[in-house]
C-alpha cells in the first residue's frame, strides 16, 4: 500500500458509506441512536477529502492526517474509535512510502481497541474486524477477506454485548446484530472493491 492506494482506499471506504448509510442507520436504530450511517458516511467523506487534497507520499502520515480530519468531522463515539484506528495506523507506519496491507488493518485494529477499551467477544466492531486481519495475515486475498469479516458481522448474533447502549439490554443482546461489526465489514468489502 502506497499513499495512492490509501487515497483510494479511503475513497472506496466514503462511498460505500454513503451508498449503505440508510442500512447502518437502520441497524443501530435497534440499538442506539440512529446516527451510525450519518457518523460514517460523513466521517469517511471528511478522510478521503484530507487525503485526495494531501501530497504526502508517507503513508503513516497521509492516514493519520486522514484520521484527524475524521475526529473533526464526526466526534461522536464511534467517529472518535474509527479515526483512532486511522491514526494509530499513521503512527505504526510513518516513515514509510509503501506498507504492508496486513500491518495497516493490524494497526488500525489495535488503534480501534486501543481507545475503546473492549475486548474481543464483546460484540463490537473488533469482533468484525480481527477474523479479517488474521486472514490477511495468513495471505488471503481481499475478496476473501472481505467474506469473512461479513462472516464475522453475522455471528455477532449471539454475542453478549457489553459496551454501548447495546449492553443495556443484557441477554435480549444475543438476538441483535452489532452495527459496529457492520463498519468492519463494510471496511473489508471496500478494501476488496479498491483493489490495491
Amino acid at each position: 500500500m502506497n499513499a495512492e492506494n490509501l487515497k483510494g482506499l479511503l475513497s472506496a471506504w466514503a462511498a460505500l458509506m454513503t451508498e449503505k448509510k440508510d442500512w447502518l442507520i437502520e441497524l443501530d436504530s435497534v440499538v442506539g441512536d440512529s446516527d451510525l450511517g450519518l457518523t460514517m458516511s460523513d466521517g469517511f467523506a471528511a478522510a478521503s477529502g484530507a487525503a485526495a487534497e494531501s501530497e504526502l507520499t508517507d503513508v503513516g502520515k497521509l492516514a493519520y492526517q486522514a484520521g484527524k480530519a475524521m475526529a473533526t468531522a464526526v466526534p461522536s463515539t464511534m467517529g472518535t474509535l474509527m479515526a483512532s484506528g486511522l491514526m494509530n495506523a499513521g503512527k505504526v507506519l510513518k516513515g514509510q512510502e509503501e506498507a504492508d496491507d496486513a500491518a495497516f488493518f493490524q494497526a488500525y485494529l489495535d488503534g480501534v481497541q486501543n481507545r475503546g477499551k473492549a475486548q474481543l467477544g464483546e460484540k463490537t466492531f473488533l469482533d468484525g474486524l480481527a477474523p479479517a486481519v488474521e486472514a490477511l495475515k495468513e495471505g488471503k486475498t481481499p475478496a476473501e477477506t472481505a467474506g469473512i469479516a461479513w462472516d464475522a458481522f453475522e455471528n455477532t448474533k449471539g454475542m453478549l454485548a457489553k459496551h454501548g447502549r447495546m449492553a443495556i439490554r443484557g441477554e435480549a443482546s444475543r438476538d441483535m446484530l452489532d452495527p459496529g461489526a457492520a463498519v468492519a465489514a463494510l471496511l473489508m468489502k471496500g478494501y476488496a472493491e479498491a483493489q490495491l
